[in-house]
């Protein structure tokens, strides 16, 4: 039995657990699709490669080393790398060399390429920053879309049952005598047309939260619950008191987009000093190093040794007498092998030399390079320019957008209300046989209409003003 209940207790905190995990508020899913939306990711890429370039060029202030070995075997007529005679024998061979070099002054062409390569990645963090501002407003409207949705379907239902009982009490009518059959066809009809309201809500919610899942990178057959907040009270007081321009001038100080832009054109002015280097001579240092190996290299070992006087086949004349003339023999120095570390440590030769680099033709390559980044900074200029123009007309937009819908928030309203209170003077006058059903359904689909006017202008409100916190650099939430 306790096994039992302790099982029991464990099912029902699991259900519990994730039903609660299946909740998602406005803050979570806009921390969650941050996170996990793919064009999010891909621009932390961009920004990590940006990084990695600029790390790159910070690193080619070090001198360059490169050290190369070889080693082989010669066959034929070939020279002996390390006596450099003729050899007609084949032998083993081995190599190493090396060079470091360093520039010493080149009109700090570098140093402009590491301060651009700084800026761009500050670029590309500053649209990273922006994607997700974008990212957060876009989950924002997808949410309240889905949350717009879920009233309607309430609406819908309400409507629904409202005409189910309207035509119960039609039926009745009908069946005591006093209202035509007519009249239970208009309401057999407008049940229909109800009906297919409410699936249509149904699909509409359905589509809503699937957008929201591919928003957020979510797993499309995961539950996923929204937590309506209480959005009855809308604060719009804040927006009487705010200009176009004010909600312009606090955009550009925080807009990733005019920042990246206004980086990009340091960005480019750096390249353009850069390219300007490359006119000018250069000077740096090298130093080079090398040895080699060879096995047919002997040393030798001593030197000549005499073993005894010979004739040399030559005489002389001596008072008649010949007589001949005899020549030492010497016995030759015998030789050896010279060993790998030894003939690397003998052959081992050092080069330093001083580059004075002075371009003077190739092309107008350089030239042209100069050109080109001119023209990129204007480029760059106008991208800013462009930037600035099109924030300031979605500022404005959105300024005078959320106004229209605070007024239209007004009007629907108070039409709701008075539909509301005509639809309840049309029940009375219809249960008392003083409308009929035609004028009945004329009434109720007026007030609901209203009713979800009033809605959409509600959650199209909220929207708007969601929009104006964008500008304002906000946290966006409700």
């Amino acid at each position: 039995m306790l096994k039992k209940t302790l099982f029991a207790a464990a099912m029902l905190t699991a259900v519990a657990a994730s039903a609660q995990d299946s909740l998602w508020t406005l803050q979570r899913s806009i921390r969650y699709a941050v996170d996990n939306n793919l064009d999010v990711k891909q621009s932390v890429l961009n920004e990590r490669l940006a990084q990695l370039q600029q790390l790159q060029s910070q690193l080619s202030m070090l001198p360059s080393a490169q050290v190369s070995t070889n080693v082989g075997r010669s066959y034929g007529r070939s020279i002996d790398p390390t006596s450099n005679q003729f050899l007609n024998a084949g032998y083993t061979f081995a190599g190493a060399s090396g060079n470091v070099d360093v520039l010493l002054f080149g009109w700090f062409q570098k140093q402009n390429t590491i301060k651009q390569n700084k800026l761009l990645s500050q670029s590309a963090s500053a649209d990273l920053s922006q994607l997700k501002d974008d990212i957060s407003l876009n989950v924002a409207t997808a949410f309240l879309r889905i949350l717009m949705a879920q009233e309607q379907i309430h609406v819908a239902e309400s409507q629904l049952k409202y005409s189910l009982k309207q035509r119960e009490q039609t039926d009745y009518f009908v069946k005591a005598g006093r209202s035509p059959e007519l009249d239970l066809a208009q309401m057999e009809a407008q049940v229909a047309t109800d009906s297919s309201g409410y699936f249509t809500a149904l699909a509409t919610f359905q589509q809503s939260v699937l957008d929201m899942k591919a928003l957020m990178n979510f797993e499309i057959s995961a539950p996923f619950t929204p937590v309506a907040p209480e959005v009855n009270n809308i604060p719009i007081g804040e927006l009487a008191g705010l200009t176009p321009e004010q909600v312009f001038a606090s955009a550009q100080k925080h807009f990733g987009s005019i920042r990246s832009n206004q980086l990009k054109i340091e960005a480019s002015r750096s390249a353009l000093a850069a390219a300007k280097g490359a006119l000018y001579p250069q000077l740096s240092l090298s130093g080079q190093f090398g040895t080699n190996y060879a096995s047919s290299y002997r040393e030798t070992v001593g030197g000549y040794t005499y073993i005894s006087d010979e004739p040399s086949g030559a005489y002389i004349n001596l008072n008649g007498q010949r007589v001949d003339v005899y020549a030492p023999n010497f016995a030759p120095p015998s030789s050896r092998d010279v060993g790998f570390f030894k003939q690397y440590s003998d052959n081992f030769r050092q080069t330093y030399l001083l580059n004075l680099s002075i371009p003077l033709f190739n092309g107008w390559a350089s030239r042209t390079n100069v050109n080109r980044s001119k023209v990129d900074v204007q480029s760059k200029q106008l991208g800013l320019d462009q930037a600035k123009l099109k924030l300031k007309q979605d500022v404005y937009k959105a300024y005078y957008d959320a106004m229209a819908a605070v007024q239209k928030h007004y009007a629907t309203m108070r039409a709701d209300e008075a539909s509301e209170r005509a639809y309840t003077f049309a029940q009375k006058r219809y249960e008392l046989g003083l409308m009929n059903a035609l004028e009945l359904l004329t009434t109720q689909n007026t007030a609901f209409k209203a009713k979800a006017d009033a809605l959409s202008a509600k959650y199209d409100l909220l929207f708007k003003l969601k929009v104006i916190d964008y500008y304002l650099g906000k946290e966006i939430k409700l």
